[in-house]
């Protein structure tokens, strides 16, 4: 397999279809702590995956959207939505944006663990950055190039692994008010291993 193939739309329908579930269901440790202070309004989850996020956002007085390349993530992710109560609160697109797909606008855009190879990386989040609403809010959290060697990440994709400055590189200064360019450490268990990890936290608000 290519690196290519795997950002490919039957690369993860068929991840997602070999297993009842991939992720843990709970929301992104970094989205409820960035977004606590936040009034609610329009959310979009980009690579939303089974709808841990987006389900969260909802239960907190957002109207969310999530979008991912892979079908079958999100008939999961309506599923989850509907088990919790919210699916009137939430809808579900898929979107390729390597294929150029477009986003929709949303007061809130949130991206994590989106690793991509360039330049699909900065097509990809220069989108993400367009689609947030004037006054409104780009949050990207990732793992960090500091994870290398931790034994929790597969090392042949290191070079997909990023720091905040990647993401702020991207954000015209007279456009964007950054607020977090951060690289915080946490405890992760995986497969029996605990390691500490470092977590690239951007957060930054588009100017009215």
């Amino acid at each position: 397999m290519t690196e290519e193939q795997m950002f490919t739309q039957q690369f993860w329908d068929e991840r997602y279809a070999g297993s009842d579930r991939i992720w843990s269901g709970n929301p992104n440790r970094r989205l409820v702590e960035q977004v606590a202070g936040l009034r609610p309004g329009t959310a979009l989850d980009v690579g939303c995956g089974e709808g841990a996020d987006v389900v969260w956002l909802a239960r907190h007085g957002w109207q969310a959207v999530g979008v991912d390349v892979s079908q079958v993530a999100l008939d999961r992710a309506a599923e989850h939505a509907e088990q919790n109560g919210v699916a009137r609160h939430c809808s579900w697109q898929r979107v390729d944006l390597l294929a150029g797909d477009p986003l929709p606008s949303a007061d809130l855009v949130s991206v994590h663990f989106l690793h991509l190879p360039d330049p699909a990386f900065a097509q990809t989040y220069a989108a993400a950055a367009a689609a947030v609403r004037p006054g409104g809010t780009l949050l990207v959290s990732a793992h960090h190039p500091a994870d290398i060697g931790t034994g929790l990440r597969n090392d042949r994709l290191a070079h997909l692994l990023f720091g905040p400055e990647k993401v702020t590189a991207l954000l015209d200064p007279a456009d964007w008010d950054v607020q977090v360019a951060d690289a915080p450490t946490r405890e992760e268990t995986r497969d029996g291993r605990t390691a500490t990890v470092t977590d690239t936290v951007v957060r930054a608000v588009r100017r009215a």
